[in-house]
């Protein structure tokens, strides 16, 4: 007895060795988000990790850092630049600062308000994946998928249908200039708080309302601060999956194919799942909720927010000079034929 445990001993130490290589030389990509677990950014990265892992049947591991746990959503981004973090998914209004031009992504009433013709438009535009894609390469981002997660929804204290009910009101918005300028021609005070902190800002009456898509409302319970929800329809949420240029660009060819086909075949996967989460968390804000009131504002009503856009699209090419004037007149063009 004592002869065999010595050699299960050996034999057990002999494998050890033997699957040490292998254990040192295993991956770990860290993947960050601005979002909460159970969130439609969480099932982005937890369904990525999924794949990857089984791809690589286990040489690569995919670790999820959620809200708060690295930093903002801007720092994390400049995680993802310096290579510290692999992925990050954050919604481009959090860019403003790092690439200006991503910003073409905030301009009301500059996109598709049908959701699937947006999903479309995100999935095959040569703009975003042609010539947007080279001004994030130029700030070290490598962008590797775009994707909506549904209209953005007004969450506010009082019925806004018309840009004068927007006068004195402070709406909390992402720290980017045209979106600071965007609800300023709206007829709205923004006013940039991060992301978790907004439902003490609305509890204490610091802000009056905010603007996410309804998942976000639901998971952060912002409708129990506010007693509106109100769809104007100028625009969806567009986040983007991002990984630095310098560590995207030192991986073998092989792996960089496996990320981005993974990602591509991610595309249909996010697209259910953003239309299943806004409509689920809809209802279980009426149910948590009864009394809120929904709003979808008349095409005449859009129609009198949508005549103040003209200063927004102008301090976009302000912002931007004539690179941004050239995406904006491509966005037009490409627009026409959809």
């Amino acid at each position: 007895m004592k002869a065999t445990k010595t050699t299960l001993h050996t034999l057990a130490l002999s494998t050890l060795l033997t699957l040490a290589p292998a254990l040192v030389q295993a991956e770990e990509w860290k993947f960050a988000i601005e979002e909460i677990p159970g969130s439609i950014m969480d099932a982005y990265a937890q369904e990525f990790k999924k794949r990857i892992e089984a791809q690589t049947q286990g040489d690569v591991s995919v670790r999820i850092y959620h809200l708060g746990s690295l930093g903002t959503p801007t720092e994390l981004v400049e995680l993802a630049a310096d290579g510290i973090i692999q992925f990050t998914n954050v919604s481009v209004g959090n860019l403003g600062t790092i690439v200006p031009e991503s910003q073409i992504f905030l301009l009301p009433y500059a996109f598709p308000s049908d959701s699937a013709a947006m999903a479309n438009f995100l999935d095959s535009s040569p703009l975003i994946h042609q010539e947007l894609s080279q001004d994030y390469r130029q700030r070290g981002l490598e962008p590797l998928s775009f994707y909506s997660q549904g209209p953005q929804v007004w969450t506010t204290n009082k019925p806004i249908r018309t840009p004068d009910d927007f006068h004195n009101f402070k709406m909390r918005v992402m720290v980017s200039p045209i979106l600071l300028k965007s609800y300023a021609d709206l007829g709205a005070s923004p006013t940039p708080v991060p992301f978790g902190e907004v439902y003490g800002a609305l509890q204490l009456k610091q802000v009056d309302g905010q603007v996410n898509p309804i998942p976000a409302i639901e998971e952060m319970k912002f409708y129990e601060v506010t007693d509106y929800l109100i769809w104007a329809g100028e625009q969806e949420l567009v986040t983007n999956v991002l990984a630095g240029s310098d560590w995207f660009d030192s991986l073998r060819p092989e792996r960089q194919q496996l990320v981005k086909q993974t990602m591509a075949g991610l595309q249909g996967y996010i697209q259910n799942v953003v239309t299943s989460y806004n409509q689920e968390k809809l209802e279980r804000i009426q149910q948590a909720k009864p009394g809120i009131e929904l709003i979808r504002l008349t095409e005449a009503e859009r129609a009198s927010f949508k005549a103040r856009t003209g200063h927004t699209h102008e301090a976009y090419t302000e912002i931007t000079g004539q690179r941004g004037q050239q995406l904006l007149e491509q966005l037009q063009a490409e627009l026409t034929t959809l």
